[in-house]
Parts: C-alpha cells; structure tokens; sequence
C-alpha cells in the first residue's frame, strides 16, 4: 500500500482466461488458457498446438520452464477431457441448448413535420437467444 496520504500511480491487473470450445458437442474440443497482464496476452496454452506460446519477453521466459516440464506439460494436454468434455453435460443446457423465446410489440410512430405523411409501424423484436 501507499505511504499514508500518497495515492495510487498506477492499475496492475493479472488475469488467467480459461476458454473451452466446443464444435457438433464434444467432437471437436479445444481448450485454451490466456495468461493477461494489463490487457496484453503475454503466454497462451491452446490444446491444438499442444504446449504454451509466448508473446512478450516475460512469457518466453515463462513458457521455456513450463513447456520443459513433461509431467506438467501432460496434465495440461489433459484439460480438454478433464475439464471441458467432462462438464460439458452441465453447461450445455445453459448454452447450447438454451432458447428463450423473442419479446414482439408493435407500435405506431404518427407523421412528423419533417417527415409529413401517413404513419408508420414499428415492429421490434428483442431478447431472444439464440441470435439465429
């Protein structure tokens, strides 16, 4: 902490993105663990590549030690059985299988002076999942 009365200079921000990924179910998987420092991606694990990748001299730096190790680099190969395929029965009813029905109104928007004429309707259609 700062000396008392003395603010802040700075943010620091140290953020791990794990993402699985998932094409027709659990067919075609991949798992991929970001490693973030102040909004830049510095080291990156992607089960499709099959060991890290650095981005900055600090991730080269890390990746060196973690790609050297054999055991480690075995239990991170694993993730997309043990994390992504095995919960993939519990996310997907609230992803992929999720449907939430649109919200329809329609309305009348009356002729203004810069635009004089016959009404028109307004139909919006909202919050409905998926997009599709």
């Amino acid at each position: 902490p700062p000396a008392a009365g003395a603010e802040l200079s700075a943010v620091f921000q140290e953020m791990t993105r794990k993402e699985c990924y998932f094409m027709n179910g659990t067919e075609k998987v991949r798992y991929v663990e970001s490693y973030i420092y102040n909004r830049q991606t510095y080291a990156m694990f992607d089960s499709d590549v099959g060991h890290y990748v650095g981005f900055t001299p600090f991730g080269e730096f890390n990746v060196k030690h973690w790609n050297s190790d054999p055991v480690y680099m075995e239990y991170m190969r694993s993730t997309v059985d043990r994390l992504c395929r095995h919960n993939y029965p519990i996310a997907a009813p609230f992803s992929v299988e999720r449907r939430v029905p649109p919200s329809v109104s329609i309305s009348l928007v009356p002729p203004s002076s810069s635009q004089p004429g016959p009404g028109r309707l307004l139909c919006s259609v909202v919050d409905f999942y998926p997009a599709a």
